[in-house]
């Protein structure tokens, strides 16, 4: 079982630098940031299932890539991760070029988790119709994945088209692993179609689907079934590790440099990695 922590990485607290080295040091596999370009004022989307305010750290967020370049720069072996990225937001071109750049610039440690968003004003501030998200999600990613793979590079989808273009650097892994974020009814659909790893949050039935995953996995040819879940409790981490679960990671308090410390030092004592880092 890898053990990975995840934060927004805003203006205020630690810094993206700091963060890394908290958690390589500390004897973490892997560091998530989140993105949100900006937060709406006024919405119509609840905010998670019971509603309320958006916390403050949603509107203050880091640019990821940039953030998660500085992660990677000042250190050596740490996994640096989208928790997640918003795809349907996104220029596909430029940002197959951004996460190229950063798995070139950190030797092949990046880890590219999306998901479609839910917030239907901040989707239609950057053009995309909220009930086309999961659609223009799969296009774009389908088109940065045949420009990472090709020299010259040809697509056409219905939301995305280009023909012959060319873009390096090329990502150092290949194939860039995509962790498809989400839980929803068709989420695994998702994933064997255009990812590499499932990226759900904990849930009561999320042992069934991991089970799921794995069969329908298998059937399609996978050797592998990897599943990262994000935003763990430390006391479910058997449990998850008995159903298959590569990786755990957990939240930091965001914008609190002491709490980031102190929840890091608590981790560290609950997953016995006291003795490492």
């Amino acid at each position: 079982m890898k053990f990975g922590l995840a934060v927004f990485a805003t203006d205020q607290g630690l810094t993206p630098a700091d963060l890394a080295r908290l958690a390589e040091d500390g004897g973490f596999e892997s560091l998530f940031f989140p993105e949100h370009t900006h937060m709406p004022v006024e919405r119509t989307a609840h905010f998670k299932a019971e509603g309320g305010e958006v916390p403050s750290e949603y509107a203050r967020t880091l640019d990821p890539f940039v953030a998660l370049a500085s992660a990677a720069c000042t250190t050596r072996t740490l996994k640096v991760g989208t928790g997640i990225c918003l795809v349907s937001q996104r220029d596909p071109i430029t940002t197959a070029k951004e996460v190229a750049t950063l798995d070139h610039l950190s030797g092949g440690r990046f880890l590219f988790g999306v998901a479609a968003g839910w917030n239907r004003e901040e989707l239609q501030n950057h053009g995309t119709d909220p009930r086309r998200r999961l659609s223009v999600m799969a296009d774009r990613i389908k088109a940065m994945q045949a420009i990472w793979a090709d020299d010259v590079a040809t697509y056409a989808g219905p939301h995305v088209a280009f023909d012959r273009i060319q873009s390096w650097p090329k990502p150092v892994q290949s194939p860039v692993p995509v962790l498809i974020g989400g839980n929803g009814p068709t989420v695994l659909d998702r994933v064997l179609a255009y990812g590499t790893e499932w990226l759900p949050e904990p849930a009561p039935d999320l042992t069934d689907r991991i089970a799921e995953f794995r069969e329908r996995a298998r059937a399609a040819g996978w050797t592998d079934a990897p599943v990262t879940v994000y935003g763990c409790d430390p006391a479910d981490v058997a449990r998850y590790a008995e159903a298959g679960v590569h990786r755990c990671v957990f939240w930091l308090p965001p914008g609190d440099a002491a709490g980031a410390r102190r929840r890091v030092s608590e981790l560290r004592a609950s997953l016995g990695l006291d003795g490492q880092g």
